[in-house]
């Protein structure tokens, strides 16, 4: 019985911490953006495409989409 009560609450953790790092990964874009990167159009419309997904999967409770999303944004920017 405590191994279970370990595990859920280990994955409750786990989940809280993803629900965290959305809104950093977030910030991190935002500030990239408007440093005006050296982007093409498509390049540009993909990481505003990716930001959006990202902002609406996190809402959604999806933080593990929404973390993977946006890590696609910041690879283009550069963004480590």
């Amino acid at each position: 019985m405590k191994r279970i009560a370990w595990i859920v609450g280990l994955a409750l953790v786990s989940t809280a911490a993803f629900a965290f790092h959305c809104p950093a990964d977030m910030k991190k874009i935002d500030e990239a953006l408007a440093k005006k990167p050296q982007l093409s159009a498509a390049q540009m419309n993909d990481v505003k495409k990716y930001r959006a997904e990202g902002e609406q999967l996190h809402k959604a409770g999806k933080h593990q989409e929404s973390v993977d999303t946006l890590a696609k944004a910041m690879a283009i920017l550069g963004i480590k």
